[in-house]
């Protein structure tokens, strides 16, 4: 049997299931296209979506959800049903991530009504970088990251990717990014001027191209 010829009516009953069952108490993330290009947007959870220059995207998730990430895939290519293939931030050449991007990639990470019923968030250099990002809270609380510079340009020569800068975890390269992009993880533990919280009930915008 091919089954790949239920794919539309299945994802159109995937899409349908979802947006009848999102809970009014999830998170809303609005994903927004600035930069002057097409970038795929990926989220786990989310899945993903083709955002052409100026489009949005909607993403909820649930109060409890740990370990999520948004993120930018460029460079992208269609590959059959279903199928994506990026220069960065792939996630198993699938349209539809369920599973994290591959690096260089910024991202957008987050925990939801965590310890003291907090929403803890922050921008991620630590995976490479690929295209510039904000991720700022929209109500009940006013402090989030921002890694406005483009880092691809002035990347140096050993962490030069395809649409993209690897970071390599060495002292010298984290400096490079973190000194253009103070508010952003740029090696583990890089807490102290790198992890946000806002109240859990709090939205929030994640903006590539800022």
């Amino acid at each position: 049997m091919n089954h790949l010829k239920f794919f539309p009516i299945f994802s159109l009953l995937l899409a349908l299931t979802s947006l009848f069952s999102t809970p009014t108490n999830a998170a809303m993330f609005v994903v927004k296209n600035n930069c002057p290009y097409t970038v795929w947007g990926a989220a786990v959870p989310g899945g993903g979506q083709q955002m052409n220059p100026g489009a949005t995207w909607i993403v909820y998730a649930n109060p409890g959800q740990t370990a999520a990430r948004i993120w930018a895939r460029t460079g992208c290519r269609y590959n059959g049903q279903n199928g994506l293939i990026c220069n960065t931030g792939d996630c198993g050449g699938q349209f539809h991530c369920t599973g994290y991007g591959r690096g260089p990639n910024t991202l957008a990470e987050y925990a939801l009504k965590q310890w003291n019923d907090l929403d803890f968030f922050d921008i991620s250099l630590v995976d490479g970088f690929n295209v510039p990002m904000s991720f700022l809270p929209t109500n009940g609380c006013n402090r989030g990251p921002t890694c406005a510079a483009d880092l691809n340009g002035p990347c140096p020569g050993p962490l030069r990717a395809n649409g993209g800068c690897n970071n390599a975890y060495n002292y010298s390269y984290s400096r490079f990014f973190k000194g253009r992009c103070p508010d952003a993880y740029s090696y583990p533990q890089d807490d102290a001027t790198s992890m946000y919280s806002c109240p859990s009930g709090t939205n929030y915008k994640v903006t590539f191209c800022p």
